[in-house]
């Protein structure tokens, strides 16, 4: 996070930017098989950046109360909502680096940036056409379920331009549950144990994915063919989840990450962050496709973290196990 050379990190920065851009570019992306998205119009190109600046030249704003070089957050907010008009791309990436590189080049004592932005789904909705109902591309629902969202880090390079040192691409908050075909059983039992073995349950999982890219540009143009979509992302890990019987959550993020790095050969890794928010069983079915009542889980949940990488393709997946 924005470190100097003496190894200090000072930053500071504007959150909650809400920047409802309209009619960017048109997003377009090749078919995959578990997904019917191939693109996106973008007429609301919505999103909630958090934006953090640094710099040698501001440490005296720190140490000796000094503002002469302080760029105020609210001119920071000023700055990206007039300077979003201005994108010709249509990927969340390419919005992030295009504002930290403008940003650089207005103000030459800033140094290192952070910027990372959530998406804001909003969904077109169907309205009567001639021939039947047809997605309207004036009326839209905003969607408060899973979302995209990236994030870069940027720092001047030695021409003085914006150099990207990381980046990451992101699906969150996707919340999915199997009311049949999962499984859970053969771990540890000891004096502690007091979970049952579960040979078919229901299971409800939250997931967050993140991937990163062998070449960044892919993520900042479209247009240069390799663009990875979350919205596919996310219909390839509700396929995995639907097609395999899976004895555990680690085992089932471990199925879904090599099927996106199989899809998608321009990513370097893919990464998760699982949690259990499965059901309480109140009445249980007497097999499958019969009635159950299920509740909430009482806390605390169990969660996981796992990244998968360009090597595991070369390997036979593991015994299954875990959660």
């Amino acid at each position: 996070m924005l470190k100097h050379s003496s190894g200090r990190t000072f930053y500071y920065g504007k959150g909650d930017v809400l920047v409802y851009r309209t009619y960017a570019a048109p997003l377009e992306v090749a078919a995959v098989p578990e997904s019917p998205f191939t693109g996106n119009s973008n007429v609301i190109f919505a999103h909630n950046l958090k934006f953090a600046v640094s710099g040698d030249a501001l440490l005296s704003s720190f140490t000796e109360g000094d503002n002469t070089l302080v760029v105020a957050t609210d001119s920071m907010k000023n700055f990206l909502l007039r300077n979003a008009a201005e994108f010709e791309g249509s990927t969340t990436e390419g919005l992030l680096f295009f504002l930290a590189s403008r940003f650089m080049e207005r103000y030459p004592h800033i140094t290192g940036i952070e910027i990372s932005g959530d998406r804001l789904p909003f969904q077109s909705l169907d309205v009567p056409g001639p021939d039947g109902f047809v997605p309207s591309g004036l009326v839209f629902r905003h969607s408060h379920n899973d979302h995209a969202g990236a994030g870069l880090e940027l720092v001047r390079s030695s021409s003085g331009g914006a150099g990207l040192v990381s980046g990451w691409s992101g699906l969150t908050d996707l919340q999915l549950i199997k009311v049949s075909g999962s499984s859970f059983f053969g771990f540890v039992r000891d004096e502690y144990t007091t979970l049952p073995d579960s040979y078919d349950r229901p299971l409800f999982i939250y997931l967050n994915i993140f991937w990163k890219y062998a070449n960044p540009d892919h993520a900042m143009d479209a247009s240069l063919g390799a663009y990875v979509a979350a919205e596919q992302v996310s219909d390839i890990a509700h396929t995995v989840f639907y097609e395999e019987k899976s004895p555990s959550i680690q085992y089932l993020i471990w199925l879904i990450g090599r099927r996106l790095l199989t899809r998608f050969p321009q990513l370097a890794e893919v990464s998760f962050e699982s949690n259990n928010r499965t059901w309480e069983t109140i009445v249980d079915p007497a097999d499958s496709g019969s009635p159950g009542v299920f509740t909430e889980p009482r806390p605390p949940y169990g969660f996981q973290g796992f990244t998968v990488t360009r090597e595991d393709l070369e390997t036979e997946a593991p015994a299954a196990g875990g959660e």
